[in-house]
């Protein structure tokens, strides 16, 4: 009977988080972990998560390579371009970490990348700490499970790491309690509204009148009639009957504005104003601060961005954000054409300027030169009186 021996593959070191293993010895501890479809399910987290990752979209990559350049603009086959980095950086935004492979062909060069879900990868470290190495589970049945993938095949985007950069964190493990906190108020809310009295008023039985259950259901079917009768007209009352109507208190509202500070929440573990979800933001910040600001917060996305595929890459590559708050271009023109009449820089500066960012078309005809007018010279003939005297001179002469 043959025997047949397995080969001892070792696809290396676990770089799991400490965290994880205790959570898992802990199972009651559910609170700490945050479903990414869950997550979205909450329109704060959705809205917020929607406009970073189309705005980051938004932003143009720029490469001095021109191989480089090709496959950040046409990175993939089944599907476009503007599709394929928002799902990217929604990834990378919900759970901290975004992984695509690199399909190349025999001379390395980079065909397309398949974006894989986080289930589907598993990062190990090499046992000598030389690099990372990745277990893949594609969803093609012909490619199927691969092992001790390098890491130089690997797109891997990571946030906040306590692993030295391995690994990243997720943002919505922050926001365990908050959520927390506002499905436990929105199921208080829905309990309240379920529960509460809807009336029109109270109809009080005054002068010591007695009524059991079923008078008192039945007076106060008779009193609805009387009020559909009367045609909005006024209601006939005796001495032995009060009717008040209901003032709508505060209380309901107060219940469903009382977790809308989770919003806020949100906004800070994300580093962004509460603005950008429809929030208070700040009132005293102009239009211009708060792009300021905007743009600061998605700057430090975009730079764990680049820091990836400059280090997978080559070629230096940048993200320029200025089409995410100027999208028609009209902001950069004001500020070149401010330079050019402060005299910074001249007017074919000026113009090779809007040509490289798009604005001005690159076979545009030169600005025609101004025609000189000219202005006719009058001639005017000189006095005669010179020639006279000269004849006068010649009679006295003679």
């Amino acid at each position: 009977m043959p025997v047949f021996k397995m080969p001892k593959v070792s696809p290396g070191l676990s770089i799991a988080e400490d965290d994880d293993v205790l959570h898992f010895l802990n199972p009651d501890n559910k609170s700490k972990y945050v479903n990414a479809r869950t997550a979205l399910k909450n329109s704060d987290i959705y809205s917020l998560i929607y406009q970073l990752s189309a705005d980051m979209a938004d932003a143009k990559f720029i490469a001095e390579s021109s191989r480089t350049q090709g496959i950040l603009d046409n990175p993939t086959l089944t599907s476009n371009v503007h599709a394929f980095w928002q799902s990217m950086f929604a990834q990378l935004l919900l759970g901290g970490e975004a992984y695509a492979y690199r399909w190349r062909n025999n001379n390395g060069t980079d065909t397309q990348w398949e974006y894989l879900r986080p289930s589907q990868v598993t990062p190990f470290l090499l046992e000598d700490g030389s690099g990372l190495i990745y277990n893949v589970t594609f969803d093609e049945p012909a490619v199927g499970y691969q092992q001790a993938i390098p890491q130089g095949d690997m797109i891997h985007l990571r946030l906040l790491s306590q692993n030295g950069g391995k690994t990243g964190i997720s943002p919505l493990a922050s926001l365990a309690d908050e959520l927390a906190i506002r499905d436990s108020s929105n199921r208080l809310t829905l309990a309240a509204l379920g529960r509460s009295i809807m009336a029109p008023g109270v109809l009080s039985i005054t002068k010591g009148g007695l009524l059991n259950g079923k008078m008192k259901a039945k007076r106060s079917k008779e009193f609805m009639k009387q009020m559909n009768d009367s045609d909005n007209g006024p209601i006939v009352l005796d001495d032995l009957e009060k009717y008040e109507p209901l003032e709508i208190q505060g209380n309901v509202a107060q219940l469903l504005n009382q977790a809308s500070w989770t919003g806020a929440q949100i906004a800070k573990v994300y580093g962004v104003s509460d603005s950008v979800i429809n929030g208070q933001g700040d009132q005293q910040s102009s239009i211009d601060m708060m792009n300021a600001n905007y743009l600061q917060s998605l700057s430090r996305f975009t730079k764990s961005v680049t820091a990836e595929l400059n280090n997978k890459l080559a070629g230096s590559i940048k993200m320029d954000l200025r089409p995410v708050i100027d999208p028609t271009g009209d902001a950069y023109v004001t500020s070149i054409s401010n330079l050019q009449k402060n005299g910074t820089i001249g007017a074919n500066q000026a113009t090779w300027l809007l040509q490289q960012a798009g604005y001005l078309p690159e076979n545009m005809p030169e600005k025609e030169k101004p025609q000189a007018q000219v202005q006719a010279v009058q001639v005017v003939s000189g006095n005669d009186n010179s020639t006279k005297g000269g004849d006068s001179d010649d009679e006295d002469s003679d």
